[in-house]
């Protein structure tokens, strides 16, 4: 290693160290050689050393990374006006009504937050409202939030904190590798656990106060789910009196290509939706949009604010967010970059036996890497090793699911053809390097 090598991987390792003594450890790093990023532009990060990486990890800078019509709105707000919303902004209504006119005509009231988990948390809150029940049914694997009453219904990581009686799981409807995988009557079986669960909270004293998903089962893998299972759940919880949460804040704003929502590909109306991440292309606004009778039975009892949620900025950010997507037609470039992604991933397999299945929609892509196609065996020590091998050849990716054996491929999306050749590229160097265990 040359002196300017040795000088900068001694400084990647003064800033870990300054990082675990100033942040603590309970942070988590990508990758085994940590990234110092300084700036973005569009699909690309830029280290400390000036070289670029292909970003198809991000889904928050929706419509790429610094674009300038979103960073210009919001330095044009800032230096007008930031508050709260307990005063009236027209910016504040525009984006209100912008927002809900996305979703079906009874889903017409917008409430604003600033992350992901607060609007799970609000969701969570009216949901219990509405029904005057409190119990909770969420996936296995699902990820929701980290607040300490979404952190109960967030089934990914352990944790030391015990679960709550009013919360009960169901497996994940997985057609490639759950309990009824190659079922043609996957859908029922699968639906069949959610009327288990209501009868488990029935058991402890409770009723179901809502089912909450994310909609395409991002953490649990992004899994095929049966065709007709998340109909026949909902139907299930409604006879319940519970309602349905569709979780949007990955899925959402038409990263899937079909649809904006990820509800809508699964042919089913929520009764509260949630959204975030990519809401403000990094400026942090998140939203629970919902019908009138669900908020007249919070207000019955309570009443919401939130100091930063919805703020003249924040809304700015997102109208501008809408706009770009609009304008450039993303979410059918989308559609149009996922499908020839997906065509060249499946080619690619047919000489790659780490590939088990390839699912998805538009930019949101699941790679399942397995050790043996018959047995279906997780690949997750290869994908750790393919995830990092990646990062060395200048592609930012990476993996989720039960097992972190799927490669999650969300990339911004202004994500283009030319962008989805040159991970074709790497991903082909990087699999023949691996190789398959079998």
């Amino acid at each position: 290693m040359n002196d300017m090598k040795q000088k900068d991987a001694d400084h990647l390792k003064a800033l870990v160290q300054r990082r675990q003594r100033l942040m603590g450890n309970a942070y988590r790093l990508f990758y085994d050689q940590p990234v110092h990023i300084v700036s973005g532009k569009g699909v690309w990060l830029y280290d400390s050393d000036g070289r670029k990486y292909l970003d198809v990890y991000n889904n928050v800078p929706h419509v790429g990374h610094c674009h300038p019509q979103v960073t210009d709105a919001i330095c044009k707000q800032v230096n007008t006006l930031n508050t709260h919303t307990r005063y009236l902004h027209e910016l504040v209504l525009e984006y209100a009504e912008r927002l809900t006119k996305k979703f079906p005509k009874t889903l017409d009231i917008a409430m604003f937050a600033c992350t992901g988990t607060e609007a799970n948390e609000l969701a969570l809150r009216l949901a219990r409202a509405k029904t005057g029940a409190s119990g909770m049914i969420v996936t296995e694997n699902a990820y929701h939030g980290n607040s300490w009453a979404i952190a109960q219904i967030t089934t990914t990581y352990e944790t030391s904190e015990k679960r709550a009686d009013n919360i009960v799981t169901v497996p994940t409807p997985d057609s490639f590798r759950g309990l009824y995988a190659d079922d043609e009557q996957a859908a029922d079986k699968y639906a069949a656990h959610v009327q288990t669960a209501i009868e488990t909270l029935a058991k402890r004293g409770l009723k179901p106060a809502a089912f909450i998903v994310d909609t395409i089962f991002s953490n649990e893998g992004l899994p095929t789910v049966p065709e007709g299972y998340l109909a026949k759940a909902v139907a299930i919880v409604r006879k319940a009196g519970g309602l349905f949460i569709a979780d949007e804040v990955q899925p959402g704003f038409g990263r899937l290509g079909t649809d904006f929502w990820g509800f809508a590909s699964q042919g089913v109306k929520p009764d509260i939706a949630t959204m975030g991440k990519p809401m403000g292309n990094g400026y942090p606004i998140s939203a629970v949009v919902t019908s009138a009778p669900v908020i007249d039975a919070f207000r019955e009892h309570s009443h919401y604010f939130n100091t930063f949620g919805g703020s003249p900025v924040a809304c700015a950010a997102a109208l501008a967010v809408l706009d770009v997507v609009e304008e450039q037609d993303l979410q059918a470039k989308a559609l149009e970059t996922g499908s020839y992604l997906i065509k060249a991933l499946k080619e690619l397999a047919t000489d790659n036996k780490l590939i088990g299945d390839i699912r998805g929609s538009g930019l949101f892509i699941g790679i399942d890497l397995v050790r043996d196609r018959m047995s279906r065996e997780p690949a997750t020590i290869e994908t750790e090793k393919i995830v990092n091998r990646l990062r060395e050849l200048g592609v930012l990716i990476g993996s989720t699911g039960q097992y972190d054996n799927i490669l999650k491929i969300r990339p911004p999306m202004v994500f283009s053809k030319e962008n989805a050749d040159l991970l074709l590229e790497k991903l082909g160097i990087v699999f023949n390097e691996v190789g398959s265990a079998d």
